[in-house]
């Protein structure tokens, strides 16, 4: 989402349709419906007749967003999907991610952000084009109860 690639002459609802016209067996009347539904879900729903040079960056990445949810895919790759957002709308994107990802999708998000790697299952860290570590969510679960409870099970103490 660093690039949006959004159409300058087509507006924001006619940018987010745009992938739904290729596939077939999708009305337009459902194609409305999905990409109102995909701007709603990112907040921009009240932009729909303006076109990308009329928004902000931010506004311009979650339209890119909305666009990549509208065909509701299983797969879902995301380069920064908050660079460009504040922090209300950046956690809103990530809530909007997590809920895609409890119905089944599969999220591979580049971010460096801590806090919005933290909402991953899965972290790998990469230096110089180098993956340099890796933590997966049963590890930190393991290291936290480690952390919370290592002690008193050291010393013997019970709850």
């Amino acid at each position: 989402f660093q690039a949006f690639n959004l159409i300058g002459d087509l507006s924001v609802f006619e940018n987010v349709e745009l992938p739904l016209t290729y596939r077939d067996g999708v009305s337009k009347a459902e194609r409305r419906k999905r990409s109102i539904e995909a701007l709603e879900r990112v907040g921009m729903a009240h932009r729909v007749k303006h076109y990308p040079a009329q928004l902000s960056g931010g506004q311009q990445q979650r339209v890119a967003i909305a666009r990549a949810l509208v065909g509701a895919p299983s797969i879902l790759l995301a380069d920064e999907p908050t660079g460009n957002l504040d922090s209300k709308n950046g956690e809103a994107v990530m809530a909007l991610l997590d809920e895609l990802h409890q119905g089944g999708a599969t999220i591979c998000m580049v971010t460096h952000d801590p806090r919005y790697a933290d909402f991953a299952q899965r972290k790998i860290f990469m230096f110089d084009g180098r993956v340099v570590d890796e933590e997966t969510m049963h590890r930190l679960r393991h290291e936290e109860e480690q952390r919370l409870f290592g002690s008193r099970q050291r010393t013997g103490a019970h709850a």
